[in-house]
């Protein structure tokens, strides 16, 4: 299949350079992106050819930076995640057409699975033995598993502090875990230096103009799954903004290679307060972003200097969407209330977003009639310590009289 990547191109100066391990511009030291023949798309992708591809995200491949045409892409089985029409939550939150985008079930949990297969790809084209990455959890899981499928060597970094169950879903794939005393910056700002130093194929750092296209085809999917239209609203949960900024990318590129009609869609995102930046610049009225220090329990949004952030909030500002922060309790409170409407377990990440929607729907900031699109990103068991003694458990011994008297009603017993 022929790729349609033609360069990287600075987000703020648009100077190119090759299709290579890079992510800073050598002009205005501006972020990198991948920049396609987007006319050469048009005229090679369909519905139909979309359609007949596999059941994994690489059914966008001419959408995707793929570097050779003879490249064998590192697929463990992502995307074609389920679109839900929320019909219980909407219910509770007066939204009559609500859908959660369920990425928990990707096979490491979470939508990181789409950007470290695109990134493990090129780093394999590109000649890579060692794939790494900097990670409060999610990433590190999914870099672990990707690594694995491919044959290379793995090493993720991540701070110390991190939640054991997510140190656990990393170490079954055997990777090399570095833990290391302080926050994610920190762990960020050590990797960069690696990087540089070892030559290591870092999904997030020197290959983050690859990593970052996976993002986008959460905005496929839902596009597909909506019968090829956009929805009208859609909220994410940011850390470093990224997402957010690619959600809204892979809606306008579907529009400017014909496969959906072209039209506006509100992004809206959600922080945890301890650790929102982002928020406190939209908030502002300022696209300058202040670092803070994170203290919240949705860790795996806990960056306290996002690099999208400014992108993020001028996506927000132009399609006239919102950005709110909700406290840790609001994020339990949500997490409890998508999983006793909807059947869905989030992890803190989703907890956030869901507190996000409920704030700007009892705000009256979402139209009732919209299609709202929320992005449920990671699986709730790997944060299950959040909810330690949030929740009751009856004990009874095994006979109809005690189980009466420890639920306190018969109703339970009749039929």
């Amino acid at each position: 299949m022929p790729t349609f990547a033609q360069a990287l191109r600075c987000r703020v100066c648009g100077a190119t350079r090759p299709l290579e391990a890079a992510y800073v511009c050598e002009e205005c030291f501006g972020p990198l992106e991948i920049w396609y023949d987007y006319d050469a798309i048009a005229a090679t992708i369909s519905r139909e050819t979309i359609a007949q591809g596999p059941h994994t995200l690489w059914r966008y491949r001419p959408l995707l930076p793929v570097l050779h045409e003879e490249s064998r892409v590192v697929d463990i089985g992502t995307g074609c995640t389920p679109l839900l029409h929320a019909e219980r939550l909407g219910e509770r939150l007066g939204l009559r057409r609500l859908y959660i985008k369920n990425d928990a079930v990707n096979p490491s949990y979470s939508f990181k699975d789409r950007a470290v297969s695109v990134a493990t790809t090129a780093a394999r084209d590109l000649g890579f033995d060692t794939l790494a990455c900097a990670s409060t959890g999610n990433l590190a899981n999914s870099v672990a598993a990707h690594a694995a499928r491919a044959g290379m060597r793995a090493v993720v970094f991540i701070p110390a502090d991190l939640e054991p169950n997510k140190i656990l879903a990393s170490a079954v794939y055997r990777p090399t875990i570095v833990a290391v005393d302080g926050t994610y910056d920190d762990v960020n700002r050590l990797a960069a230096l690696v990087a540089e130093a070892y030559g290591w194929a870092f999904v997030n750092v020197n290959l983050r103009p690859f990593y970052a296209e996976g993002a986008k085809t959460l905005a496929f999917e839902t596009a597909e799954q909506l019968g090829w239209h956009a929805p009208d609203h859609i909220i994410a949960p940011m850390a470093s903004g990224a997402l957010l900024c690619k959600l809204a990318k892979g809606f306008r590129e579907l529009a400017r290679v014909g496969l959906i009609e072209e039209k506006p869609v509100r992004v809206s995102g959600a922080q945890a307060l301890g650790c929102s930046p982002i928020v406190a610049a939209y908030e502002a009225g300022t696209d300058q972003v202040t670092p803070q220090k994170p203290n919240t329990i949705a860790k795996s949004l806990a960056i306290g200097a996002p690099a999208d952030g400014p992108f993020a909030i001028h996506e927000i500002r132009s399609s006239n969407g919102a950005a709110v922060a909700v406290t840790d309790e609001e994020i339990i409170e949500a997490i409890f209330l998508l999983a006793e409407t909807e059947g869905i377990f989030t992890e803190t990440a989703g907890g956030v977003t869901v507190a996000g929607l409920k704030r700007l729907a009892e705000q009256g900031r979402i139209d009732p009639d919209e299609t709202v699109v929320v992005y449920i990103t990671g699986n709730g068991l790997k944060t299950p310590d959040v909810l330690a003694g949030r929740f009751e458990v009856v004990q009874t011994a095994p006979t109809l009289s005690a189980l009466e008297q420890a639920l306190g009603t018969t109703a339970y017993a009749t039929v």
